[in-house]
């Protein structure tokens, strides 16, 4: 006797959501935040497709394999850039990293919409020109911005500033004035709209003006942090999308559980130590190393320093070998090593920040006010000497200086250095002095309201979960399948 096939089950596939972060880590850790935080509140499937111009980093890797199984990933197949000049910029790059794969996106949303309905697109914020493949599949659009509001508000007015002024920004006698934000001077705007000329300049203009076509911008920040720039954002104005304000999202995982930096920490007085790090990308020249090595010194506080080797380096061959590379610390001063043993603690090329900064025995954070650093420090409530370094730093550090009031910056000297004097002022204001204690005291606030607002009813808790609800009620795509 035949036994009867057993009819096809058919099951919803939830909706899908689409995110293209940029080929670097620094914009696709918050992102993937987020992405962790979207799935917690509705039946939402999230992908990352990622543009590329190689094969992915071993860091990069290692983050997408260890994703939920509702988030996956693919990389799109390499793009080509050797027509581009040598000397081109970060923001051109990506831009024409994106462009040049929008026809391999096109293919891979045909296959994803054969299963899932694709209800978002959430890009980066130099990845717009993605807009016009999800517009033919009907999926919302929407922009990641993975740095300030304040920076933000600056994309929005770019577009009139470029027609009001004909020079360069930094030219300017006056403060500019950003929606929202108190004036900053043309020197401290974002590094690619310092030459007008320069392709990245064009780039950012161009991303800036796509901006109005979004759904909405998902900003990592919150409002006790960039009260102003958030409430300017927020106003409803003709062609501006909703702004939600999702932060302080960070990676708090990175790193061993257990290390030498931990366990020198655990040995250290509480709120004694100032972490020194200048980023997965920040460089100091050998000038400048050794200004900051000799002001450490003469400030007597304790550190823990990641030491990378110099940009400038005409470097002993000694100093290398096949396998690793260049030495950090053998391009310290002379004798540093000996001298500040036990007091501080010389970490070649990396640490795990987030456990660093999470640690009791912190007590100040020298950075290069990259957005990511900064959010992972206001989380733990640790205040900064801000020393930025290159993209939109320089913004950040006035922002966090001038606005924020929970920095200190030093001077830089006509000769391009922050010397050994003023660095040592400065760490000893920040560790010891009265200033460092009213900074200290506003990161404890800023701290408490970061947690709420990423508490269960807190208000970016409350625009992801409402991201999420609009995305998730999209109409689903059903799949079938046989037991």
């Amino acid at each position: 006797m035949e036994v009867p096939k057993q009819e096809a089950r058919v099951a919803p596939a939830p909706p899908m959501v689409a995110m293209i972060p940029s080929p670097g880590m620094g914009h696709l850790i918050p992102m993937i935040e987020f992405a962790k935080r979207v799935i917690r509140y509705h039946n939402l499937a999230v992908t990352f497709v990622i543009p590329t111009d190689g094969p992915p980093s071993k860091a990069q890797t290692a983050v997408l394999q260890a994703l939920p199984h509702s988030i996956s990933h693919t990389f799109l197949s390499p793009v080509t850039l050797s027509d581009l000049p040598p000397d081109a910029k970060i923001e051109t790059i990506i831009s024409h990293t994106v462009r040049r794969s929008l026809p391999s996106l096109r293919q891979a949303f045909h296959s994803l919409s054969a299963t899932h309905t694709l209800a978002a697109l959430v890009v980066d914020l130099f990845a717009t020109d993605t807009f016009d493949v999800a517009t033919e599949f009907n999926a919302s659009r929407y922009v990641f911005y993975p740095s300030t509001a304040t920076v933000l508000s600056f994309f929005f007015h770019l577009p009139t500033l470029d027609q009001e002024v004909d020079c360069e920004y930094r030219d300017l006698p006056e403060a500019v004035k950003i929606p929202g934000c108190i004036p900053v001077h043309g020197r401290d705007l974002l590094d690619p709209v310092q030459d007008r000329k320069n392709e990245a300049y064009k780039w950012v203009l161009h991303h800036a003006k796509r901006y109005g076509e979004a759904d909405g911008i998902i900003e990592n920040s919150f409002a006790e942090l960039e009260p102003g720039a958030l409430s300017e954002l927020q106003k409803e104005q003709p062609g501006r999308p909703p702004v939600y304000a999702v932060g302080p999202l960070v990676r708090m995982d990175a790193g061993p559980a257990e290390s030498e930096c931990l366990r020198w920490l655990d040995e250290q007085p509480r709120g004694s130590v100032l972490f020194v790090s200048f980023g997965s990308g920040g460089t100091l020249s050998s000038a400048q190393i050794n200004e900051l090595a000799h002001g450490l010194e003469a400030s007597e506080q304790r550190f823990m320093w990641v030491v990378k080797s110099p940009n400038d380096k005409v470097a002993n061959a000694s100093y290398f070998n096949a396998e690793n590379g260049a030495d950090p610390l053998h391009f310290l001063p002379q004798g540093f090593v000996e001298r500040t043993k036990g007091r501080g603690l010389l970490v070649p090329s990396w640490a795990p920040q987030p456990q660093v900064l999470a640690h009791p025995s912190t007590g100040g954070f020298l950075t290069h006010c990259g957005w990511n650093s900064i959010l992972e420090s206001v989380v733990n409530g640790v205040p900064f000497i801000a020393w930025p370094l290159f993209a939109e730093q320089r913004t950040n550090a006035f922002m966090l200086t001038h606005e924020v009031k929970v920095a200190l910056r030093p001077n830089v000297s006509d000769d391009g250095l922050v010397h050994r004097q003023e660095i040592s002022s400065v760490v000893k204001c920040l560790m010891e002095g009265e200033e460092g204690k009213k900074l200290r005291y506003r990161m404890q606030d800023l701290k408490d309201a970061a947690a709420k607002a990423l508490a269960e009813n807190g208000s970016s808790t409350n625009h992801i979960s409402h991201l999420a609800l609009i995305w998730a009620n999209k109409s689903p795509v059903t799949t079938n399948y046989s037991n």
